[in-house]
């Protein structure tokens, strides 16, 4: 562990974590392959973008993550290739107006934006005939 770690000194009752950061991790480690919900990152060397992608898409989960960079369009390069639901490049941010969810084992479906509103729309078809041609029999318009 490279930082924090501890009971944070103004929490003395409850479940409370400090930030805390872990060095010198491997992506087989449980710590680099589970979603962690709390003040916790982990640390894994890589070797170019390609590297960093393999490892960054070696997981069952896929809720969300970002890209750190120098070079933004290469960092939206990398992002592209990323499989998580959500993704920000040099940020991390939840927008109400962005949909909300994870790939693979990190949820069903997507919450807010255009897309959680899907679930409660019903679409419907309706079809005219093509220009100049006429139904054979006009249905009542009430």
């Amino acid at each position: 562990m490279a930082l924090g770690g501890g009971r944070p000194s103004d929490f003395p009752k409850g479940w409370y974590v400090e930030k805390t950061v872990f060095s010198d991790v491997d992506n087989s480690m449980r710590i680099a392959q589970e979603e962690i919900f709390g003040p916790v990152y982990v640390v894994i060397p890589y070797d170019g973008a390609d590297d960093a992608v393999r490892i960054a898409n070696d997981s069952r989960y896929g809720l969300a993550g970002s890209v750190w960079t120098e070079d933004v369009d290469a960092g939206l390069g990398v992002a592209g290739r990323i499989r998580t639901g959500g993704l920000g490049v040099n940020c991390y941010n939840l927008d109400c107006a962005a949909p909300f969810g994870g790939y693979k084992e990190s949820g069903l479906g997507r919450e807010r934006g255009p897309e959680g509103l899907v679930p409660y729309l019903e679409t419907k078809s309706i079809l005219v005939p093509e220009a100049g041609g006429v139904a054979e029999e006009e249905p009542d318009l009430v």
